[in-house]
């Protein structure tokens, strides 16, 4: 029996869920509400874990594709001093494929293969227990319906609303993001501060990472706690340390899209750190702000027939480099589920187990990343640096 069945969102979940369908022989539709792959920038590198990501891949038959792709290299991390001294230089040995990095972009387009995505259809709504299945609206105004819609769309899901009234919250840490281009051409000195892979910077309450991108591209990312509103909200307060900073030159009403702005605004957050460090903001280009939210840890829903969630929809974490790994590992592990359920037609059935698994891993995960978040935007900068030594001799 093939069942109709709908992934919203080609992120890398809802793309791994329908690739390994397509490789089960199994169809699939996918609905993206971007016009086209390349409608908006696909963001930063991701590091994909053997047992998570890596194991996803294989499932879907691209795992040799990825390795072609991906940059062991980029697994590197530097973590510095304030003052600019070298704490940390770990460079993994040139047979360690534990986590490669590859770009979001070249993961897309691996994964896209012979797919056949529905671009610039915008779920609006989904509605489960129709006498013909489950009924999905579009931004378009037009209606399908679906045996099982699976929501792959990230963080503000249109889907997750007919299962779970739960919605994101803010952490109260945030981050504003640029990036540098030809760093190795153009900025020869930061590209040796950052090295291979990444370096950060800890402060109280407050960070600085850069992370290398391939083809010389830098995503640069400062972390501070601070109200949602920090940007317009002239009384909130902060520790001495971290208020100290902001007193000295941060503006009370800060026009976000004012790049010199910003970036003025962010030097005085981070006054007194080392020039060196300070100039990856001052090369930046633009500025984007990103309020990190998250979903409840245990996050989970009654079991509704024909409808289910993966990745950020289901379980939105801190960004610590699992996210995207369990979304793809997810969406190999549904798409097995269903194809192996394709012959006794108990579909049903087979998302529930599913569920009841990725619920149990999520949450633990969900767990670890939390205390790990409240770590590396620490008032005590030693507990960031305590965490990257419990997580290499783990």
């Amino acid at each position: 029996m093939r069942h109709r069945i709908a992934a919203v969102g080609a992120g890398p979940a809802g793309l791994t869920f329908a690739r390994v369908l397509h490789r089960l022989d199994h169809p699939v539709t996918v609905l993206e509400r971007d016009p086209a792959p390349d409608a908006r920038p696909p963001g930063g590198t991701l590091d994909l874990h053997e047992k998570l990501g890596q194991l996803a891949l294989d499932k879907a038959g691209l795992l040799a594709g990825y390795q072609a792709l991906s940059r062991p290299e980029g697994q590197a991390m530097r973590i510095l001093d304030t003052d600019g001294t070298v704490l940390r230089d770990w460079r993994p040995r040139p047979d360690d494929r534990a986590n490669p990095e590859i770009d979001r972009g070249q993961l897309r387009d691996l994964l896209l293969g012979p797919l056949e995505v529905q671009w610039g259809r915008g779920v609006t709504e989904v509605v489960p227990g129709t006498r013909d299945g489950v009924l999905v609206h579009f931004a378009d105004g037009r209606q399908e319906t679906f045996d099982l819609v699976v929501g792959a769309d990230g963080a503000w899901s249109r889907v997750r609303p007919a299962l779970s009234s739960a919605t994101p919250h803010y952490t109260g840490i945030t981050s504003v993001e640029t990036s540098l281009d030809d760093v190795d051409t153009r900025h020869p000195d930061l590209a040796r501060l950052i090295g291979d892979g990444s370096v950060a910077v800890y402060g109280a309450n407050r960070s600085l990472v850069a992370q290398r991108n391939s083809g010389g591209h830098v995503k640069v990312y400062a972390k501070f706690r601070a109200p949602l509103d920090w940007h317009t909200n002239p009384d909130w307060h902060m520790d001495q340390d971290l208020r100290a900073g902001l007193d000295a030159g941060m503006d009370a009403n800060l026009d976000l899209a004012d790049v010199e702005a910003v970036r003025s605004s962010l030097l005085a957050l981070f006054d007194g750190w080392a020039a060196p460090v300070l100039d990856l903001l001052c090369q930046g280009a633009a500025f984007v702000h990103r309020p990190l939210y998250v979903l409840p840890v245990s996050h989970t829903w009654a079991h509704v027939p024909g409808v289910t969630l993966l990745g950020d929809a289901a379980h939105l974490m801190p960004p610590l480099g699992v996210g995207a790994n369990l979304a793809m590992l997810e969406g190999a592990e549904l798409a097995e589920s269903i194809a192996a359920a394709a012959g006794s037609g108990d579909l049903d059935k087979a998302v529930r187990v599913f569920e009841e698994q990725m619920w149990a891993r999520a949450g633990r995960w969900a767990e670890i990343t939390a205390a790990g978040l409240e770590r590396l935007v620490s008032s005590d900068p030693a507990q960031a640096l305590a965490l990257f030594d419990e997580v290499q001799s783990s």
